[in-house]
């Protein structure tokens, strides 16, 4: 009897190992006052939504911990785009990240951005948020094809996009949300 206790002790350690060692965690983090660069988060999330083995964390860059950084897989963080740099916010939250070890190393990451007109800059701060976790040695990529190659974004305030969120910017943004989820796979596939 007790070898059967044992042995079904060893399944079962084995299967909630398995199982607890599948989860890859994808976290997209941002920075945003009028909203807009939230939504583009929130259609990221959904796109990154394409397999049970993945697990979404999306916050404001302000309730974002070190720890949440360390424990994702993926880390994809947006910003607005003010007078074609990255917002201040977003910067200071780079600049707190962990560097001594490299910790970060090896960590796929991906960015976007809202900016108000066509050419305010919206290129320039996606390259910015890249280049940065370049220096941390992450591992970084783009969108899914040509038009989206830094990542996903999104003009906000010149017409024609003035209003509401276009459903172009959103789609790129689950695009670039299912392209980090799919990468993250197959870089833990095991």
């Amino acid at each position: 009897m007790k070898t059967k206790h044992f042995l079904l002790l060893i399944l079962l350690f084995g299967v909630t190992s398995s199982i607890a060692q599948k989860a890859q965690t994808i976290l997209i983090t941002y920075h945003s006052k009028s909203g807009k660069t939230a939504l583009m988060a929130n259609a990221i999330a959904k796109g990154a939504a394409i397999d049970d083995d993945i697990s979404i964390i999306i916050k404001p860059i302000e309730q974002t911990t070190t720890n949440d950084l360390l424990k994702a897989d993926a880390i994809i963080v947006g910003s607005p785009v003010y007078n074609a740099n990255v917002s201040s916010d977003v910067l200071k939250f780079i600049e707190s990240w962990p560097f001594e070890g490299a910790p970060l190393k090896n960590k796929i990451g991906a960015a976007f951005v809202t900016g108000g007109g066509i050419s305010s800059g919206e290129e320039l701060v996606q390259v910015s948020i890249l280049h940065a976790m370049l220096v941390f040695g992450m591992v970084v990529i783009g969108g899914d094809d040509w038009t989206a190659p830094f990542g996903a974004a999104a003009i906000t305030n010149e017409p024609p996009f003035d209003s509401t969120m276009n459903d172009a910017f959103l789609l790129k943004a689950q695009n670039l949300g299912k392209r980090v989820a799919t990468a993250v796979l197959r870089w833990h596939k095991k």
